[in-house]
């Protein structure tokens, strides 16, 4: 069997930059020890599966490790195939998923996410948390993902966690971030509980950290870096139960899957 394989970098409008995703369209799904096998062999933060189904697709993501329940960089990844390779002729992408429906709208070159609000909540520090990250952060908060504010993006982007004493810690994955010096905010997320120790470019994490910025900021509309050593740009909205995450894609290869 041969199957089509497609590896996009997500939130940056060229190559070896953003976050990289692979990309498989099937026309009915696979079993899913046999997507897990082909998500551990591409060995990116990210494959996404998808299927056509009634009014748009059914979309699924694995880690190399896990299935995630949510993902933003791959559903950009995937979006971005659709229209650019398969032919797809709407506007809108409507794709179903573990957390409902998803939605991509294109408008050139930029592609918009419309995802589900994950508002955080405020928590204690605890000294596992300044043991995973090495550094205090200023307030920690919890939604699916422990977000840990920090003093300035200086601080952010040199941190250095401990990936064992971070996988104690009773979440998914770990959000840093601060005000940005040239943006509203930035950020870096580590998952080694799924297997990726630093993501590049994380849209989950936007679906708490764009609430939590705007009430922070008392602004809708925000600019945002994710300050990995890739880095990416996301153009983001809140709106209040939903957020908008808006970014470009590129193409790095396309080819075949055999099995």
């Amino acid at each position: 069997m041969q199957l089509p394989l497609y590896q996009v970098d997500a939130f940056t409008d060229k190559v070896f930059k953003g976050n990289p995703a692979a990309v498989c369209p099937l026309k009915e799904w696979l079993d899913d020890q046999t997507m897990q096998s082909i998500g551990a062999e591409n060995n990116l933060a990210e494959t996404a599966f998808f299927v056509p189904v009634e009014a748009g697709f059914h979309i699924r993501w694995f880690t190399p490790t896990v299935e995630v329940d949510l993902c933003g960089h791959a559903t950009l990844a995937t979006a971005h195939v659709l229209f650019n390779h398969l032919n797809y002729k709407e506007d809108i992408i409507r794709f179903k998923s573990q957390r409902g429906e998803l939605r991509v709208t294109k408008s050139g070159d930029l592609l918009t996410l419309d995802f589900p609000a994950t508002k955080p909540d405020k928590q204690a520090l605890s000294e596992d948390i300044i043991s995973a990250m090495g550094q205090a952060p200023l307030e920690v908060w919890k939604s699916r993902d422990y977000l840990l504010l920090y003093k300035d993006e200086e601080t952010v982007r040199s941190l250095q966690p401990n990936f064992n004493s971070m996988l104690k810690l009773d979440c998914l994955g770990v959000i840093a971030t601060a005000a940005g010096d040239h943006s509203d905010f930035v950020s870096r997320f580590f998952a080694p509980a799924a297997g990726i120790p630093e993501d590049p470019v994380t849209g989950s994490a936007h679906t708490t950290l764009i609430p939590f910025w705007s009430d922070r900021l008392k602004k809708k509309k925000l600019h945002a870096f994710q300050v990995s050593k890739r880095g990416g740009e996301l153009f983001c909205e809140d709106k209040v139960s939903r957020v908008f995450i808006s970014g470009r894609a590129a193409t790095y290869l396309q080819g075949k899957i055999q099995l």
